[in-house]
């Protein structure tokens, strides 16, 4: 069943760019929808009994949503910084809950094991102290001062280093991660992760990214972080339950989920419960 709260948010359904008059057909939440071009070059989406829908063109996305959205899609400000190079990396499907595609960009403790020689590598496997804190004023989940020893931070990066991140919530099925920027010291690397929820357990996930770097050829960047992906959509297929648990004693913490756990609170805060299990079964 679909909460109130999540049928009110909004969701990517596309690719600007890759659209034509045909349109896609695709699914929102469980219902079919269909997103074209209008005459005048437009996205349009539409639901079952040809219901027009919200849509909103965002970091070259088109965004919809089965109820009424109360805001505009969040902002990501370096989207309009100059300078930056945006990437569409594509859609992936995966079988699991969106809900767990989120909390799993927001897990560092992976790296070494799943990202091997990557973003990741032993022995450097220890997830040192950071803060985490549910931000009221912009009511997004934060994570900050996360460090972590990576042998290839991005594909522009040319030897080891540790990195810095940051981890940021500000929609139930979307998370931004900001990385140091190994071309540009001082700068940030953003690396966003939308997810469309097909059902409950079963979504698109658009990765998205605004990078400093005007080197590496853009086919090479697309490759890197679908490579990163999909070393990630392995360990998702096969999670048990499927469906993010919200009661906390159902899956037992360390250190290294702080950020897990204010993220489920926070759904828990706002009845998202789209993806989510809510008792033990």
């Amino acid at each position: 069943m679909i909460d109130d709260a999540m049928r009110d948010e909004w969701y990517p359904v596309g690719l600007f760019s890759r659209l034509d008059r045909d349109g896609r057909e695709t699914t929102l939440m469980g219902g079919p929808i269909k997103v074209a071009l209008d005459a005048n070059g437009a996205a349009k989406v539409t639901g079952e009994n040809g219901r027009v829908l919200p849509v909103s063109v965002r970091y070259g996305h088109i965004w919809s949503s089965l109820g009424e959205p109360k805001k505009p899609v969040f902002p990501i400000p370096e989207a309009d910084q100059p300078g930056r190079r945006f990437v569409d990396v594509g859609v992936v499907r995966v079988r699991c809950s969106p809900l767990r595609a989120v909390e799993n960009f927001l897990d560092i403790a992976h790296f070494p094991f799943v990202h091997t020689d990557i973003l990741g590598s032993e022995p450097h496997t220890e997830v040192e102290n950071y803060k985490v804190e549910i931000r009221e004023e912009e009511d997004e989940v934060w994570a900050t001062q996360v460090k972590f020893y990576q042998p290839q931070a991005a594909k522009s990066a040319s030897g080891g280093i540790t990195t810095e991140y940051m981890y940021r919530v500000p929609a139930p099925t979307c998370s931004v991660l900001y990385k140091t920027c190994p071309p540009r010291p001082g700068e940030w690397d953003v690396i966003a992760l939308f997810v469309q929820p097909l059902a409950e357990d079963l979504c698109d996930v658009w990765p998205w990214m605004a990078l400093f770097d005007d080197e590496t050829p853009l086919t090479d960047l697309i490759h890197f972080q679908q490579t990163i992906f999909l070393q990630d959509r392995s360990i998702l297929e096969n999670q048990i339950p499927r469906l993010l648990p919200l009661d906390p004693g159902m899956e037992i913490p360390t250190r290294a989920d702080l950020t897990s756990v204010a993220y489920r609170r926070w759904l828990k805060r706002h009845n998202y419960t789209y993806g989510a299990q809510l008792v033990a079964q």
